[in-house]
């Protein structure tokens, strides 16, 4: 069994940031889901929404459940990350202080989503924009 979704992220739109991780979050517990497995893909898909609303204007998510666990695909047209390395260190960020005044921006965005996932691969070009895979595996 398969199931997919698919989900659109609106730029700058902090009110319906976690919709998205929100609802696949519901589906995977109806879906009997293990709740470690749940938190995991909950926490690292959520922190991938509020970066493309904080850096990218938005984005797209693909979910895909499978027997062995969730694989999420995080797309974006934003500027790119310019040092991957660097976006990667807990604390680091690039957010305005506007927004960090909304309590976002804490540079802990890429470091949960590698913290909460079995695997996590970076894909960004500098001026088209990022491709976030993140996988979460059921132990």
């Amino acid at each position: 069994m398969t199931l997919q979704y698919h989900y659109t992220v609106p730029g700058d739109d902090f009110v319906h940031a976690g919709e998205a991780s929100g609802h696949l979050k519901g589906i995977l517990r109806q879906l009997g889901y293990p709740n470690d497995a749940i938190r995991r893909v909950a926490i690292s898909m959520y922190e991938g929404e509020i970066n493309m609303v904080i850096h990218a204007n938005g984005g797209e998510i693909d979910a895909e459940i499978d027997d062995r666990g969730i694989t999420i695909v995080l797309r974006d047209q934003g500027p790119g990350i310019p040092d991957v390395e660097k976006a990667m260190q807990e604390g680091w960020s690039t957010a305005s202080d506007a927004i960090r005044e909304q309590g976002f921006g804490a540079g802990m965005g890429l470091p949960n989503m590698k913290k909460y996932t079995d695997s996590m691969q970076i894909d960004t070009v500098l001026g088209v924009g990022t491709t976030i895979t993140l996988r979460v595996d059921l132990h």
